[in-house]
């Protein structure tokens, strides 16, 4: 972004837009391009605020504060009649934007300034443009701080806390916790983790991730996710598993020095309650990262036009500000589903946040990771399955017996901590057809049903509701067998052992 700004100043360009809530460090990005410039004469740098009026960075408490400039029109018709180059910064005149004087005063400066070495540059947390000056304005997003200045910043909190070298990982995941925070905030999580444990280390990152959490409770459209569950509660799937492992330490900078690329995301398809969204929440720990939910039905917003269109962007931009981390999308297939034809129910704002969102994966360079599951296929926008907009696809089938005989062993373990009185076996086989989320619910039936009794609940009892309960697999098996036979061409299996079968017949 310094580059494309130095860029925009060299070409002279009126009036620029630079979209922050790092006033000092865009401030000083500013003051280095006109440093680095080498001019014999270079342009003298003025910031422009509601409070001071103008005034001068190089001398701001001296005698460069201009007098009677704090209102907008009149700070701008300063500018206009100064004669030598100079760079102006306004900072928050977005709430001034709607006014018709301002947006007047600030086209005739555009007039004035050709031929001359004046710079307006607009910086303000929000973005807002008027109609009048959209054909002269140009928009930079000023970007986060960058792992090296985030060393800097953990360097000096390291010196405050006087304790013990950190190996070289601990910094890593210390810093990379703190990615996606202004300088700012990153000095203040690192002086709250001191306060709080006296030290630096590896167990305070999940004291400068909470820092991220309060960026998405203000955000409002995305959840934070926590979830205590391993990835070892997961039973079976072990191919996913496999490969969510192998990309544990793919956000690193060990990874980009090895020449590896960023993943960009995944798409499990599945039968409804055979783990998909566990999976997705237990990669969050496997991996490290924050897990943020995307929930489509705060995106819609029909109180204005335009509204669900800015709220995606909004949410979009504020997992990228937080990255690396995991986007989840519960059930895409319901988030999208009327993307193909909505035109005629909502004026095309389906279509329209589909084809934002589409675009966003496409182009984004942000480590962001989507992941996202889906159950109904014929549902599902095709776009979503092109090769390549997916790192991969994969199909989490109905669990085999030894799966089933797996997630009996988790959920009776997490309820009593002796189960050898049960047989694992015979439950597996009794169970066939049963997801794991129905198998769950059966144990939790037959517990219910002893506690009722007062007594123990026992292996008969766990047999007895499962008897009672028709799963799934037989209430919908035409939708099953059509999801079996379209994923056994074009997805992954999650099972190790369909994948090893596959394998060995091609």
């Amino acid at each position: 972004m310094k580059e494309e700004l130095n860029t925009l100043i060299k070409a002279q360009y009126p009036l620029i837009y630079l979209v922050t809530s790092e006033e000092e460090r865009a401030e000083k990005a500013i003051a280095d391009i006109v440093a680095e410039s080498n001019d014999k004469n270079p342009p003298r740098i003025y910031a422009w605020t509601v409070t001071r009026g103008l005034v001068e960075l190089d001398n701001p408490n001296g005698s460069s504060v201009q007098h009677n400039t704090v209102s907008p029109e009149a700070a701008i018709e300063w500018v206009v009649r100064q004669k030598e180059a100079g760079i102006y910064i306004f900072k928050d005149l977005h709430p001034y934007l709607e006014s018709p004087p301002v947006t007047r005063w600030l086209r005739d400066a555009i007039a004035s300034f050709k031929g001359t070495d004046k710079i307006i540059i607009l910086m303000s947390p929000y973005q807002q443009t008027p109609l009048e000056l959209e054909k002269d304005l140009v928009v930079l997003d000023f970007p986060l701080p960058q792992a090296s200045e985030l060393d800097q910043v953990l360097e000096k909190a390291l010196k405050r806390a006087r304790g013990k070298q950190l190996q070289p990982e601990i910094k890593e995941r210390l810093r990379r916790a703190a990615l996606g925070l202004t300088i700012d905030e990153a000095e203040k999580v690192y002086r709250k983790a001191l306060v709080k444990a006296g030290k630096l280390s590896d167990e305070e990152v999940e004291i400068v991730l909470s820092e991220k959490k309060q960026l998405i409770r203000r955000n409002g459209i995305l959840d934070y996710i926590e979830e205590d569950e391993t990835i070892n509660g997961v039973g079976g799937l072990e191919e996913l598993k496999h490969w969510l492992t192998q990309r544990s330490q793919a956000f690193t900078e060990k990874a980009r020095d090895y020449g590896l690329p960023q993943p960009k995301g995944m798409l499990i398809l599945g039968v409804p309650g055979c783990g998909k969204s566990l999976i997705a929440k237990t990669t969050s720990k496997l991996w490290g990262l924050p897990l943020l939910r995307l929930d489509m039905g705060r995106v819609y917003d029909g109180s204005m036009v335009g509204k669900s269109e800015a709220n995606l962007r909004s949410a979009l931009k504020t997992a990228e500000s937080i990255s690396p981390a995991i986007l989840f999308i519960d059930e895409l297939d319901k988030a999208f589903a009327g993307s193909a034809g909505s035109g005629d129910s909502d004026g095309g704002t389906s279509s329209r946040i589909f084809g934002s969102f589409l675009t966003w994966m496409q182009e984004k360079q942000s480590p962001v990771f989507v992941m996202a599951t889906a159950n109904r296929l014929e549902k599902l926008p095709g776009e979503f399955l092109r090769k390549g907009r997916f790192d991969e696809i994969f199909f989490v089938d109905l669990p085999n017996a030894q799966e089933r005989e797996a997630i009996f062993h988790i959920h009776l373990k997490k309820r009593r901590h002796d189960i050898d009185r049960f047989d694992l076996d015979q439950l597996a086989k009794v169970s066939d057809g049963f997801s794991g989320a129905e198998i769950e619910q059966a144990i939790v039936a037959a517990m219910y049903e002893a506690f009722a009794q007062e007594r123990e609940f026992t292996q008969l009892d766990i047999i007895a509701a499962i008897k009672a309960t028709l799963p799934l697999s037989r209430t919908m098996t035409e939708q099953v067998s059509a999801l079996r036979d379209w994923a056994r061409q074009r997805a992954r299996p999650a099972s190790s052992s369909i994948a090893e079968y596959q394998r060995m017949e091609f």
